[in-house]
């Protein structure tokens, strides 16, 4: 069984987990808003790989003989100026998930938790693409700056993302 300090953390990161989805979400709902439907697609399919996240570490403390302690998550923003704002902060908060995860993985290091480091790899790896496709996004962005023709196509382009991870025309 793994520490009550171990517990609290995974707890703890679960609820940053499903707070990254509740925020994709009113990312989404301003991109649908802005007629942007491909990167409101995005942006939902990245708020349903956040749950999985979430659901990942779930289960983890489950089959660990944690105990699961469901946090209440705070909601998101709702307000956003531009594509480009909403991608931004998306980057942003990715290099905050990933310094909590680099607590959590230093946490399991610390306590000789061999099984949690072992969990935690993937979540490492994945952050290192979260981080790039976000980012590579927000300098797309960027780029487009105000050419409407621009926004278009990578909305269209955004909008080919299909269910099953991160990648997207754009990566």
């Amino acid at each position: 069984m793994m520490s009550q300090s171990m517990q609290d953390a995974f707890n703890e990161q679960m609820k940053h987990e499903f707070y990254s989805s509740y925020l994709y979400l009113s990312m989404s709902a301003f991109c649908e808003g802005a007629n942007l439907p491909g990167l409101a697609q995005w942006m939902r399919l990245q708020a349903r790989e956040e749950v999985v996240h979430a659901m990942k570490i779930f289960d983890h403390l489950l089959d660990r003989g944690g105990q699961v302690r469901l946090q209440p998550v705070g909601g998101p923003p709702a307000e956003f100026t531009t594509a480009r704002d909403v991608f931004e902060q998306a980057y942003r908060h990715e290099q905050q998930v990933t310094a909590s995860i680099n607590q959590v993985y230093g946490r399991a290091v610390d306590e000789r938790d061999f099984a949690s480091r072992v969990f935690l790899d993937w979540f490492v790896q994945e952050q290192v693409e979260e981080e790039k496709t976000s980012g590579l996004l927000a300098e797309q962005l960027r780029m487009v700056g105000e050419d409407r023709p621009g926004l278009l196509m990578l909305d269209r382009e955004l909008g080919q993302r299909r269910v099953g991870g991160t990648e997207s025309a754009a990566t």
